[in-house]
């Protein structure tokens, strides 16, 4: 199936993003086709990267969707979730309970009990605290539990709701990224940073990696295997077990890419990969993009080098004070009018 014909994978559905009064994105929306190589482009502080956040869970959007292969990445309210919130409730209701009654009782009966040079009678002093902590449970004592109670699991259904939808969560479903600046562990070699980009979708647990169960050697050799085909596949793995940090800026977004492709997403943003490289890198991330899509996955790229834009793009939208202003192919972009006003400005009639 082409690109033109393949149904949206991703869609951004009327996303605003609001901080206070700073309106980084205004009701964005476009889809994006399986298989494709889909650009968002515009000048510094369009809200570019702040629309590849609210994607990818780092914000959440203030208004509007973003759906993946149809529907929204998100956690599902389940019987777990609710058994949770009940333990949680209990567990509170009970600690307000002794912050409230049982702690100020029973030092209000050592200190009625306690007399200087005598030994303390403590047989008589619990008698006292058993029944002043019955008389106070007769009165506001059941009303405490229940304020301990329904504030335990309110708080902990507000920390699931904003975890509903979290980074960890959209790069499992199959949509991993690169950021602006790059983000390797720079002091790890080549593979492990790779085999790091792995941890998503690697099943060997806890007790597995403390015993060394035979499941986690096999895991691991599977891993490092498929981590080594993948720098093979960036051009790095002659390099494999040098330092990150060693690497020169333009091979080191390529690891970065390595690195993204390791959790086998379905769709790769790119933000901003040729910054910084020079005309032969460029010409290299050009071949190793398309080659990427080759393999099946859709990217998305953020990119201020129109040469790579237009070189390898499907499709293109611009955005510009954080508004759509215009979509369509290389052809139809290079032409808008709205696009060149935005880049090169209005030229103002005397």
């Amino acid at each position: 199936m082409s690109a033109a014909a393949a149904p949206p994978i991703l869609e951004v559905d009327r996303v605003t993003m609001r901080f206070g009064g700073i309106v980084a994105n205004s009701e964005v929306s476009f889809s994006v086709r399986e298989g494709e190589i889909y650009a968002i482009i515009g000048p510094n502080g369009a809200g570019k990267t702040t629309l590849f956040n609210a994607i990818t869970g780092i914000y959440q959007p203030t208004e509007g969707h973003v759906r993946f292969k149809g529907r929204p990445v998100r956690r599902l309210f389940t019987v777990g979730v609710v058994l949770r919130s009940l333990l949680i409730g209990a567990a509170t209701a009970l600690a307000t309970s002794v912050a409230v009654n049982v702690t100020p009782l029973w030092i209000a009966s050592i200190d009625a009990h306690m007399v200087y040079g005598e030994s303390f009678p403590w047989m008589e002093a619990l008698a006292s605290f058993g029944r002043e902590l019955r008389a106070a449970q007769q009165g506001l004592g059941w009303i405490v539990l229940l304020v301990g109670f329904v504030l335990g699991v309110g708080a902990h259904q507000v920390l699931w709701f904003n975890a509903r939808r979290t980074p960890d969560l959209i790069a499992r479903a199959g949509v991993a990224r690169t950021f602006q600046n790059i983000r390797l562990f720079g002091e790890m070699t080549l593979l492990e940073n790779v085999l790091v980009g792995m941890h998503a979708r690697l099943h060997t647990g806890f007790w597995s990696s403390l015993l060394r169960l035979p499941r986690f050697f096999t895991e691991r050799r599977v891993a490092e295997h498929e981590a080594m085909e993948l720098l093979r596949f960036a051009g790095l793995e002659a390099r494999a077990d040098q330092a990150a940090r060693s690497l020169p800026y333009g091979l080191q977004r390529r690891l970065e890419i390595a690195r993204a492709l390791a959790s086998r997403p379905s769709v790769l943003l790119l933000d901003e990969p040729a910054a910084g490289m020079n005309p032969t890198e460029t010409v290299e991330l050009m071949d190793l993009i398309r080659r990427i899509r080759d393999r099946g996955v859709t990217v998305v790229l953020i990119e201020h080098h129109m040469r790579v834009v237009m070189g390898v793009s499907d499709r293109i939208v611009v955005l510009n004070f954080g508004r759509r202003i215009a979509e369509g192919t290389p052809e139809q972009i290079r032409c808008d009018p709205q696009c060149i006003e935005a880049y090169l400005g209005r030229e103002e009639l005397g």
